[in-house]
């Protein structure tokens, strides 16, 4: 068991490098990676790989690069959001697949996407004829976004000229088992309010695994266990 330690000890220390490093870098999900975020994304695994593997490795090399590499990654973000040349040099910009129902094959073409690809990405979001996209986006990160053409659009309210209630989100005041007190002050409630309201139900607040209070002004609890149903 001794003799895993070192191994051991260098794994979580690489991994709490990279956990902190991934963090400063911003909140992107994974399908929504640029090139440039993805080929960062693979050194990144690449350099906390390494240290992890081989002793003979000093850790702290391993954790100079991935901080420098972060770093990096941190810095080109923030110049990318004041120069739009080195923000269409990294990322990429969208680029226009469908217009008024068209092809535009030469940026199909330029962008290395194929017909397959559109029309399976069309079908996923429930287009199945190209005559009714009045424009398709591919968007840097891979991903197609469609504008449907007006006549192929969901009814809104708006388009009836139905009134509608602002629905708003619902605030979380109590997630397993533990008091959201800035929600309760957000909503210029107070534990108190909240205790009595679950007090009603026979309940505490650490038996309640999800309680929200809805615009409304409805109180929802999901008990921690099945045997008190939704109320």
């Amino acid at each position: 068991m001794l003799e895993l330690w070192p191994h051991v000890w260098r794994t979580v220390v690489i991994y709490v490098a990279v956990l902190i490093i991934v963090r400063l870098m911003g909140k992107r999900e994974i399908g929504q990676l640029s090139t440039f975020d993805f080929v960062v994304a693979i050194i990144l695994a690449e350099l906390a790989a390494i240290p992890m593997g081989s002793q003979d490795i000093p850790i702290w090399h391993g954790i100079v690069a991935i901080a420098t590499l972060g770093l990096l990654e941190v810095g080109f973000s923030y110049i990318s959001l004041i120069s739009r040349p080195l923000r269409k040099l990294l990322y990429g910009m969208p680029q226009i697949i469908i217009e008024n129902g068209r092809l535009l094959k030469h940026e199909m073409r330029s962008s290395r996407y194929n017909l397959d690809d559109l029309l399976s990405q069309l079908r996923e979001k429930g287009f199945h004829d190209i005559a009714d996209v009045e424009y398709a986006i591919l968007e840097p990160s891979g991903r197609l976004s469609v504008i449907p053409r007006s006549q192929k659009r969901p009814v809104t309210p708006a388009d009836l000229n139905i009134p509608t209630e602002y629905e708003g989100l619902p605030a979380v005041l109590v997630m397993d088992g533990e008091i959201i007190k800035e929600n309760l002050q957000m909503v210029n409630l107070d534990e108190q309010w909240l205790n009595e309201k679950l007090a009603e139900k026979g309940l505490r607040p650490e038996q309640v695994l999800l309680a929200t209070l809805n615009n409304k002004g409805d109180l929802l609890i999901d008990p921690q266990n099945d045997a008190h149903a939704r109320r």
